[in-house]
């Protein structure tokens, strides 16, 4: 079911105005409370539509074959199931956003939970409402089009080497059992580490 339909796309830039200097996100930064590291909440879904429009999704069924459904990822003609559903730290996307609408990122998952190396590490398992989804090990990180949403600093700062096992661009997870998820469902860490024995994982 789609909610909202923004005026954001693919070419849409930021607004210079409400770009932050690398020192006012540092700062801001380190003033954020701690977000949950075991058991936190999804506060926002968005699809890429025809475009790159974003839509603001009230509800929607995440599964192995389609991602988000509509998404832009399902209409790739080669679909890398490490790259499927692009997830941010709520808390860190407002920061950088500044007053500009969340939807301005493209990622599909806002969540209230700690993304860090940390506390996520690859292979992770996380239930988002009733889907199960796993951490992969594909890299997250800031882009000539994230530059120009919100500025050069702020891809200076969610580059930086001192945070980058934070995850501060965000992570992507692949959806390892499909389920309905909405706004306001629980984001709850199930496992942490995976270990392989022969070629089977074991996740503890």
């Amino acid at each position: 079911m789609t909610g909202t339909a923004t005026d954001v796309d693919s070419q849409t830039v930021g607004d210079p105005s409400s770009f932050l200097t690398l020192a006012e996100l540092e700062r801001r930064f380190a003033a954020l409370a701690r977000a949950p590291q075991d058991l936190g909440r999804l506060t926002l879904i968005v699809r890429r539509g025809a475009g790159g429009r974003r839509e603001i999704v009230d509800r929607t069924s995440l599964s192995a074959e389609e991602g988000v459904p509509g998404d832009a990822w399902g209409r790739r003609p080669q679909r890398n199931p490490e790259m499927q559903i692009a997830v941010m730290q709520a808390d860190v996307a407002t920061l950088i956003a500044n007053g500009q609408p969340l939807t301005l990122f493209g990622d599909n998952l806002f969540v209230e939970l700690d993304l860090s190396t940390a506390n996520l590490p690859v292979g992770s398992r996380v239930r988002v409402g009733a889907a199960m989804l796993e951490v992969t090990p594909m890299p997250h990180n800031g882009c000539r089009k994230f530059e120009v949403r919100f500025g050069e600093d702020a891809r200076r700062f969610v580059s930086a080497t001192a945070l980058q096992q934070r995850k501060l661009r965000g992570i992507y997870l692949r959806v390892v059992a499909p389920g309905d998820v909405r706004p306001g469902d629980s984001v709850a860490v199930v496992t942490r580490t995976a270990v392989t024995f022969g070629h089977v994982p074991i996740f503890l």
